[in-house]
């Protein structure tokens, strides 16, 4: 072959090389990207693949979500958990302290007072504890008791006038009757002090968010719970948002321990009626998101559904569940339930993955709907149509 032949030939295959490597650089045209973003089979292909997934997480909700502090909600839990507020049975002085105190992290955080008394929603004890499914003992003050309430303003002109609910029980069952020596005040730090001190938490951290999300989130903690829903109830009875425009609750419960009766339970938490609505495949999804397992117990998730303050709602139609680490764990109800013995770690992964939750749920323009296919849901998805007038 000449050298004039090999040599242009030579050239030309350079060229060719050249081209197929700057090709390789150059993104494809905008058509082209979205073809191959729709290939089936791929894990962003399309709302089905979405729902199997994890949540996409806002890079302003994961670093909100980050504030989440364990070393935080230690120092929470020493004090609402503590010899000093003496089980906080309701009604009780210890009580009137727990709640003084929520309120008092609802007013640093930034939250709006949404109470009837400030940051208070006011009952008389007398009165709320008629509907108590046990005798109650008279209280030795007059019988004022109080949810404690504060809202986090929506961003949309639209929604913000929707509201989401996160909760917690900050009552405990008080002091061991004729206790002459030794260690006689129920604490409750897990129940509910964990999740008491999640919703403080989880206010704080979402209080600093520059954009927040399109609805509104009210916090809420609860008297009376270990008596039977009645600060909830009571709640039910005279909202403090119209329940028709309450589109969820997250009720946060026994979050702090992983010594469940069943083996240790790490990174996961059950969410109670999981099924029964949409919220439970959001919440998965934001744990997904987070490292976190948020799942439907076999047996437990319905069982529990009735036994924490998400009831008292459910009742009236609006799609609420509670989501706890340990069902079952040592001290259940016994003096030994110490703020020490937490695991704040796991406390902190788990909360973490329920504000990602709390905040999807507050800026999808979307309402959760329950499922009336389910036969465990059927009566909340009419109390729901009841509710809204359908």
């Amino acid at each position: 072959m000449p050298l004039t032949s090999l040599f242009r030939r030579r050239l030309a295959r350079g060229a060719f090389v050249l081209v197929l490597c700057v090709s390789a650089l150059v993104p494809p045209p905008a058509g082209a990207q979205r073809r191959r973003r729709a290939t089936p089979g791929r894990a962003d292909a399309g709302p089905q693949a979405r729902r199997a997934g994890a949540l996409r997480v806002k890079p302003e909700w994961r670093a909100a979500a980050g504030r989440v502090s364990a070393e935080s909600m230690r120092g929470h839990l020493s004090f609402i958990a503590s010899d000093a507020l003496e089980g906080r049975e309701t009604p009780s002085r210890g009580l009137d302290l727990a709640a003084e105190y929520i309120a008092a992290q609802f007013r640093r955080a930034g939250l709006e007072p949404a109470g009837d008394d400030g940051y208070f929603q006011t009952a008389n004890w007398a009165e709320v504890s008629a509907d108590a499914p046990r005798p109650v003992k008279p209280p030795v003050a007059p019988a004022v008791v109080r949810n404690v309430a504060g809202v986090l303003r929506g961003s949309d002109p639209n929604l913000r006038d929707t509201y989401v609910i996160v909760s917690a029980h900050y009552d405990h069952v008080g002091v061991l009757a004729d206790c002459a020596a030794g260690d006689c005040i129920h604490n409750g730090a897990n129940d509910d002090g964990s999740g008491t001190v999640a919703v403080m938490e989880m206010a704080a951290a979402l209080g600093r968010l520059e954009r927040k999300p399109r609805r509104s989130i009210l916090f809420l903690a609860f008297f009376g719970e270990e008596w039977g829903l009645v600060g909830s109830r009571h709640y039910g009875r005279r909202p403090l948002v119209p329940l028709a425009k309450t589109v969820a609750q997250i009720n946060l419960e026994q979050v702090g321990r992983t010594d469940d009766s069943e083996g240790p339970r790490l990174s996961a938490a059950a969410v109670t009626g999981f099924d029964y609505s949409e919220v439970g495949e959001t919440l998965r999804r934001a744990g997904a998101a987070a490292g976190v397992r948020l799942f439907k117990h076999p047996t437990k998730s319905d069982a529990f559904f009735s036994r924490s303050d998400n009831q008292a709602l459910a009742d009236l139609g609006v799609p609420a569940h509670t989501v706890g680490v340990a069902f079952e764990f040592p001290d259940y109800h016994g003096v030994g339930d110490h703020w020490e013995k937490i695991d704040y770690a796991n406390m902190e992964r788990v909360v973490r993955a329920v504000a990602l939750g709390l905040l999807a749920l507050a800026d999808d323009p979307r309402a959760p709907r329950w499922d009336e296919s389910n036969p465990r849901a059927a009566k909340y998805a009419q109390a729901w149509k009841k509710l809204h007038g359908r």
